[in-house]
């Protein structure tokens, strides 16, 4: 075909790369883990050994030193080729909290480990059930005892903590009633999970639609050491909210990737099926929506390295950030109805994977954060419009 998707650019060795590893996992490896429900430990031990979930750990540490950028091509590659970078994903963005904010001591500790695949750091736990997005009234409390802090409360939706060692946490250090403003107070805990889980945290998976580990997980008198508390106490929420916005950029490559494959599986089906003695993708209600989508997808790209560029040259990137994953998060779910469309009955059959990557590219309508609040973001910090919550 003419066109190569996505098109060659200045991070082409990188892809090729990262191609080449992940042709090692192709379609019946994601079928046989989708159909099991299981998590794909072989592929995300390969990332880890070839150096992929350092990337954004500095050299001294034993990382790549890369930027938000180049991070972003190994999720979108991970989705193109057929995978699911929700397995790992976390790991680099839950690197942003302890990269900016922890101690050298703690960077010195945790980094060189996870750097070297000894140790990950892919759960981050901040949403709770009866306060969702609204985190700033969250009930988990962390209140200091002499050199430990102890935690009770509740978390849901908690991903990756079953195949994790390490979790950020974000719990109350002082009461909503004592603080001036309802965003200070909340501090951030860096939690060794294997040590949690027998000393007063118990974890309950939840089914789900996708293949995806997440889980409730619930406090009961958890003890941590002072010395794992990131930063400042009582600061915590403006650490999550910094890496929000590489968690918004990086899930919006995600469903990037996705959306190139979904439209470079729906043009090569409709150009080789023949229906009536000649190839669907001739027939214009065939071809426009595939080609409405390819458009959506390269404008979406190009507010993801927006988001990438000012994120690396440490600019506010906000709004970037958040409407890079709205664009993407669009043209994925776009594309992936245009695909299924395209394939009719056969999109609904395993092997074809369109079934699979159709479920998993749903999930970014909702999170990590939903298309309503980032309407909402835009109206209010871009367009100067009265917050409407």
């Amino acid at each position: 075909m003419k066109t190569q998707i996505p098109n060659r650019d200045n991070h082409q060795e990188l892809r090729d790369a990262l191609r080449q590893m992940c042709a090692q996992f192709d379609s019946s490896y994601w079928q046989k883990v989708d159909e099991a429900r299981a998590y794909p430990e072989a592929f995300v031990e390969g990332l880890t050994k070839a150096g992929w979930l350092a990337a954004l750990i500095p050299t001294e540490f034993g990382g790549s030193g890369l930027g938000l950028a180049e991070a972003s091509v190994i999720m979108e590659e991970i989705n193109f080729s057929g995978g699911n970078a929700g397995s790992c994903h976390g790991q680099m963005y839950n690197m942003g909290t302890l990269l900016r904010h922890g101690s050298q001591a703690q960077k010195e500790l945790y980094l060189p480990q996870i750097a070297a695949g000894a140790c990950r750091l892919q759960s981050m736990a901040v949403t709770e059930p009866t306060t969702g997005t609204d985190t700033t009234q969250l009930k988990t409390t962390a209140v200091k005892k002499g050199d430990r802090y102890v935690v009770n409360g509740q978390k849901v939706w908690i991903s990756r903590i079953q195949h994790s060692d390490l979790m950020i946490l974000l719990a109350r250090t002082t009461p909503l009633a004592q603080v001036k403003r309802k965003s200070e107070g909340m501090s951030v805990f860096i939690v060794d999970i294997q040590q949690a889980l027998g000393g007063g945290m118990t974890v309950k998976p939840i089914r789900n639609m996708v293949n995806h580990e997440t889980n409730e997980v619930f406090f009961d008198n958890l003890e941590i050491p002072a010395e794992n508390l990131i930063g400042e106490e009582g600061q915590g929420f403006r650490y999550i909210l910094d890496g929000l916005n590489a968690e918004r950029t990086l899930i919006a490559a995600e469903c990037i990737g996705d959306a190139y494959w979904f439209i470079d599986r729906a043009r090569k089906y409709a150009a080789s099926r023949e229906v009536f003695g000649r190839p669907i993708g001739q027939n214009q209600g065939v071809q426009f929506p595939i080609a409405d989508s390819y458009i959506e997808t390269e404008a979406a790209n190009l507010m993801r390295f927006k988001a990438c560029a000012l994120f690396d040259a440490g600019q506010p990137c906000g709004a970037e950030s958040n409407m890079a994953k709205y664009l993407a998060a669009k043209a994925s779910w776009e594309a992936a109805n245009v695909c299924l469309q395209t394939h009719g009955g056969f999109g609904f059959a395993c092997e074809y994977d369109v079934e699979r990557k159709f479920r998993e590219t749903r999930l970014y309508q909702v999170a990590p954060i939903s298309t309503n609040l980032i309407y909402s973001y835009v109206a209010e910090h871009v367009l100067g419009l009265p917050r409407s919550f």
